[in-house]
């Protein structure tokens, strides 16, 4: 652009203040162009990746010819809040959340495109598995989701109410129990079971890694990218990841009002270097090519939320409020159902 205004010998220092001044504004406003560069991002997402989107993607991204001069401003908490946030209006260009339903919730809000799957991921940044976080040296021995049904050890899963954790954890432990053969409703049996151990129900899966790591409980439920980055600070902790478990699925995707550079983040994140970035900080990439199995092994029972029928059909079954399966057990419970 410079180049082609140095060819221009405008005569008139009138029309050339204007110019500069219209240039100045296209530059600092939030929808910026793929000419000039430069714009804000707003990033609204659930709680884990908050510290590999500022001190990964973002730097990352600034650092390439599409995202310089792109500045940031980030909102991270438990993913239905944080869906329910934008719905009621909080800006975002951005929104990466931890279960499809909280995706859904901003198409029906005619905030998100309802195509927003029809790429190569199919809307998803990354990958990830349930595993079961445990004190150093495994002194309880727990090697499934079974152990919790039997032992007496004191579980720490986030709310279901705020946290998409904490619902990819239930349906962990269902799904496990249907693996086996059992029945909808000896799974269930065994959720209720699994959630009257539970000592807290924090209300992000971030805080619930930050419970166990202060000394609550005995064994936590969590995203195994949490154990990682927890080991890898140096938390008294390991993780185990059981033979039959979900494959977590975490939707992302640009709103209808995101600036170019949005777009070009979200193309970033979905690039060779950007799903590097997952791996680093222990996230599964969604590009099966970068995948070490020696790094993220596959359980022999993996299976997916596709299984009972998707999110949508999962959150009318198990959470939708008043009438979800898991609602009624946490009342029964006498833990707060309201999201």
């Amino acid at each position: 652009m410079q180049s082609s205004w140095r060819a221009r010998k405008i005569v008139g220092a009138g029309l050339a203040a204007l110019l500069a001044v219209g240039a100045l504004a296209a530059s600092g406003c939030g929808g910026s162009s793929d000419a000039t560069g430069g714009g804000q991002v707003a990033v609204v997402g659930y709680s884990t990746p908050q510290s590999v989107y500022e001190e990964g993607f973002e730097k990352g991204f600034q650092q390439t010819p599409d995202g310089e001069g792109v500045s940031f401003t980030n909102s991270f908490g438990s993913s239905g809040d944080q869906s329910r946030a934008v719905a009621a209006g909080q800006k975002a260009d951005l929104v990466n959340f931890s279960v499809g339903s909280d995706m859904t919730r901003l198409v029906e809000e005619r905030q998100v495109s309802p195509n927003w799957e029809d790429n190569r991921y199919h809307g998803i940044a990354n990958d990830s598995v349930v595993v079961l976080v445990v004190r150093k040296g495994n002194p309880d021995d727990i090697g499934s989701f079974d152990d919790l049904l039997t032992k007496d050890v004191g579980i720490i899963t986030p709310n279901p109410a705020s946290s998409g954790s904490a619902r990819w954890n239930i349906m962990a432990v269902y799904g496990s129990q249907i693996e086996q053969g059992r029945s909808p409703a000896q799974a269930l049996a065994a959720v209720k079971t699994v959630l009257s151990k539970t000592v807290a129900q924090p209300g992000s899966g971030r805080d619930a890694m930050t419970a166990f790591t202060q000394g609550q409980g005995d064994v936590l439920l969590s995203y195994e990218n949490e154990a990682i980055k927890a080991q890898e600070a140096g938390e008294d902790i390991e993780h185990v990841i059981p033979t039959g478990t979900i494959q977590i699925e975490t939707p992302i995707a640009v709103t209808k009002e995101a600036s170019p550079a949005a777009r070009k983040f979200l193309d970033y994140i979905w690039s060779e270097a950007g799903q590097k970035i997952w791996a680093e900080n222990g996230y599964r990439p969604v590009d099966k090519a970068l995948v070490d199995p020696k790094q993220f092994p596959t359980p022999k029972g993996l299976f997916t939320i596709a299984k009972f029928g998707g999110w949508e059909k999962v959150k009318e079954e198990f959470f939708e409020e008043g009438s979800g399966s898991i609602v009624k057990v946490e009342e029964e419970l006498g833990v707060s159902t309201s999201g």
